[in-house]
């Protein structure tokens, strides 16, 4: 990226994180809930051994992903919404240059959330893994952006809050129930089998239940996180060629 290129996105990224460090109902519920949810999981599991250690992981990339979601998605479309996207785009600068600003702020956020909430899952509520914790926070923190870049891609598609919110249910429920999290994908219909397949949850669950379970790093590990990236990428790219440059 040109000088002038990493300035703006840059400077897109400052303005974006200096809103939302006033913003502390959002920050609460961006670092406090996925812990939350963790330590809930942990006391309903404390009386059966080993069970917390088997979800825990999973959850531990799965929690960061969904809130990162609604956060992103609802941010971004306020920023639509509220003309700020367009004036921005009205000035001379690449396109590129403010998904790079965006992605470069929420990433730095869903990174943050991903280290705070692993820490505390090891930390504070004892979950064991049998591969290395580095991996698992890997996976979460591609888990925690892949979340960030869905909320970026699906903002253009809401006219309000309201609609942005909605894409949770649309987009993500029917990816939990296909991931192999409640079933593996090996034993779903034909059909569902395939749709599984192509969705990014998929691969991160299968990623962090290998790493819950194997001792190494397999090459299926790599091929999982491999597949996050690109999903990643995709929808990075898919959320620049959303945005419309206003025509004086």
């Amino acid at each position: 990226m040109a000088p002038g290129h990493t300035a703006a996105a840059l400077a897109t990224a400052r303005r974006v994180l200096a809103q939302l460090r006033h913003d502390p109902r959002t920050l609460a519920l961006l670092f406090g809930a996925p812990i939350l949810l963790n330590g809930l999981l942990a006391w309903i599991l404390s009386g059966s051994p080993g069970a917390f250690d088997h979800w825990g992981a999973v959850l531990v990339g799965l929690f960061p992903l969904m809130i990162m979601f609604m956060i992103t998605s609802v941010a971004t479309l306020r920023e639509r919404t509220s003309g700020t996207l367009e004036r921005l785009m009205a000035m001379p600068v690449a396109k590129s240059d403010f998904i790079a600003g965006y992605a470069i702020a929420f990433g730095a956020l869903a990174a943050a959330q991903a280290i705070v909430v692993s820490a505390a899952t090891f930390g504070l509520f004892g979950l064991e893994v049998m591969g290395p914790v580095a991996m698992v926070l890997l996976v979460a923190v591609l888990d925690a952006l892949l979340g960030m870049a869905l909320g970026l891609f699906v903002s253009a598609f809401a006219n309000t809050e309201f609609q942005a919110v909605q894409f949770f249910p649309a987009l993500l429920l029917p990816q939990l129930l296909l991931c192999g999290l409640i079933a593996p994908t090996s034993s779903l219909p034909t059909f569902l089998h395939a749709v599984s397949v192509v969705l990014p949850l998929t691969y991160a669950v299968n990623a962090m239940k290998d790493l819950t379970t194997q001792s190494g790093i397999s090459s299926t590990i790599w091929r999982d996180i491999a597949v996050l990236v690109g999903f990643l990428v995709g929808l990075l790219a898919a959320g620049a060629a959303t945005l419309r440059r206003r025509t004086p």
